[in-house]
């Protein structure tokens, strides 16, 4: 597991980025298959944003962005955490996303 740090500063790079990394881990051609992005709030304020990657097979990653921290926590197949990074810089997060 990984506490690496990127650059990822806005939403749209941000799901990019997690898209790039989840077809990498279970070497898919990302054209193919689209990343579904759930906002998560907590007392109707945004507070992060889940991530669902549909494969082939029923596989699913997903991902979790917790906005408190900036951390950007990634899930195999298994449901199993297999990176963890801490993000460099504040995302800035539009008012139609909260």
């Amino acid at each position: 597991m990984s506490d690496a740090t990127s650059g990822v500063q806005t939403m749209d790079a941000l799901r990019r980025y997690v898209h790039e990394r989840l077809c990498r881990h279970e070497n898919l051609v990302a054209d193919q298959f689209a990343l579904e992005v759930t906002p998560l709030t907590r007392k109707g304020t945004l507070c992060g944003l889940q991530f669902l990657l549909r494969g082939p097979r029923s596989v699913r990653l997903g991902a979790v962005w917790a906005s408190d921290h900036n951390q950007l926590y990634l899930y195999d197949a298994r449901g199993e955490r297999f990176h963890k990074e801490q993000l460099s810089g504040q995302i800035d997060v539009p008012l139609e996303a909260a």
